[in-house]
């Protein structure tokens, strides 16, 4: 799972792109890059943090109206400096990229880019897409084509023979700004436009809209499921639709990665994950009809939301009992258990007030590893809870991801080795809730213009999109195990 931004505007952009990558930070926190042009290209990529990586001085040197962004949550390749995208070549045109997602047949596309003598200096399945729409645009270059359909041609290229999940921002040199999702439109991205003095527009794409209001854009579009979008120079737009499947759109996305504030897909994940902890709380009182927890503390702060509705379902008081020290990163996206453990303890502070000699109930918006849960229950117990009752919006996570978000091999997911009772004892509680499939695919999808028929749930029901095979699941959960172990 990553950040990434594109901007096209009538004026220097590189603020505005530092800007938006402030608001994507929660999509990653392992690296950052920035890479505009105007007569050739300017970039700045290192390790870290938005706010550590870009200093004023750099800012001042990437000169250029139009440039695109990326903050890196590594799910697949090295954590080498190499890796850290936005990627670029210089030929054909000069092009730039950055990638959300993950590819599941990169060892093909790897053979299939050899065989037409292009060099891969990583392994990262975003340089592979960078690769084969170069292999696309030239090819198509070749056969004299205006500038929009050999963009087709090349994202139609990558459709016909990549698989797994890909949201794309890219810019051409002296061609302008390329957006495009994969037909499962599995990761989520957005565009806008406004209108400057003059009548000509200024054009954004991102991961999430969260920072359209700080620079003044109104309205929030999709990019469709395998749409491309095409920024030229002179900034007109061209979009068209080339490949589509069945839109199947991350519900982890809802569940927990995106920020409270975006509108995704056409619903609001505030919204969504009010009904989720609707639903769940309406799950408790017919599970535990006799049961009525004396509080709600949600575990921070991906879980707020779900809980302040949990609680007002059941008519009791919701509670920060848990403050969360918001200058610590996500624990999900860390790097390594150690750090999760670690961390938890290090950005969890309990306001011992609020838990002492109660019932307390924790919710939760996910338990993978099992993890950051046990470590969290264990501070509520050093408070003097009673009892502890431990419930999360989402249901029992069985196995790995493959399409972006770190949901490790199933050997390290606690519900792929133990039931919930197992689980219960496990972490220590009184009392242990899961949502259900269905009560969560109906509080994403009870309303907005989303024509959603089925969100991408393959880390819940093991029903990957594509028709992955067990034997390329066998393959990828092997290159990550191999990948852990050469990071370590």
């Amino acid at each position: 799972m990553c950040g990434i931004i594109g901007i096209y505007t009538n004026q220097p952009v590189a603020i505005q792109l530092y800007d938006s990558l402030i608001h994507l930070q929660h999509r990653g926190q392992d690296a950052a890059g920035i890479i505009t042009y105007d007569h050739r290209f300017h970039s700045i990529h290192n390790k870290g943090l938005v706010r550590d990586v870009f200093l004023q001085s750099d800012l001042n040197k990437l000169s250029g109206n139009i440039g695109i962004g990326h903050v890196r949550y590594p799910t697949a390749g090295s954590d080498t400096h190499e890796e850290i995208q936005p990627l670029r070549l210089n030929t054909p045109y000069g092009i730039t990229l950055a990638h959300n997602g993950n590819l599941v047949n990169p060892q093909e596309l790897a053979k299939e880019l050899h065989e037409h003598s292009r060099h891969l200096n990583t392994t990262n399945d975003s340089e592979i897409i960078l690769n084969l729409f170069a292999s696309g645009l030239d090819m198509a270059r070749k056969n004299g084509t205006a500038m929009f359909e050999q963009i087709c041609s090349a994202v139609n290229y990558i459709q016909q023979i990549a698989r797994g999940s890909y949201s794309v921002v890219s810019a051409i040199m002296k061609k302008g700004i390329v957006a495009f999702r994969d037909p499962w439109g599995i990761r989520p991205l957005v565009y806008s436009k406004k209108q400057n003095d003059d009548g000509s527009f200024n054009y954004i794409f991102a991961s999430e809209p969260t920072m359209f209001y700080s620079l003044g854009y109104k309205e929030i579009y999709n990019v469709k499921p395998g749409e491309v979008i095409y920024v030229d120079e002179e900034g007109q737009m061209h979009q068209k639709v080339l490949s589509q499947q069945e839109f199947s759109p991350c519900i982890f996305e809802y569940v927990y990665f995106a920020r409270p504030d975006s509108v995704l897909d056409d619903i609001s994940v505030y919204r969504a994950r009010l009904r989720m902890g609707q639903n769940l709380a309406m799950q408790w009182k017919k599970t535990y009809p006799d049961c009525l927890p004396d509080i709600v503390i949600p575990a921070p702060s991906t879980s707020n939301t779900a809980a302040l509705s949990f609680a007002a379902e059941l008519g009791i008081r919701y509670s920060e009992g848990l403050y969360k020290n918001q200058f610590i990163g996500r624990t999900f996206i860390m790097p390594d258990m150690l750090s999760r453990k670690k961390s938890v303890k290090y950005k969890l502070s309990p306001q011992k007030t609020e838990i002492q000699d109660k019932n307390v109930l924790i919710l939760d918006d996910s338990i993978v590893r099992g993890t950051t849960g046990k470590e969290i229950v264990n501070i509520i117990k050093d408070c003097g809870a009673k009892q502890i009752y431990l419930v999360t919006t989402c249901p029992p996570v069985k196995f790995p991801c493959y399409y972006g978000i770190d949901i490790p091999t199933k050997a390290e997911l606690i519900a792929s080795n133990k039931n919930i009772e197992e689980i219960r004892e496990y972490l220590h509680v009184d009392k242990l809730l899961y949502q259900t499939i269905d009560d969560l695919i109906e509080a994403v999808t009870r309303r907005g213009e989303h024509h959603i028929k089925m969100p991408c749930m393959a880390c819940l029901t093991g029903k990957y999109l594509d028709n992955v095979d067990k034997e390329t699941l066998k393959q990828l959960e092997q290159q990550r195990i191999k990948q852990r172990e050469k990071n370590a």
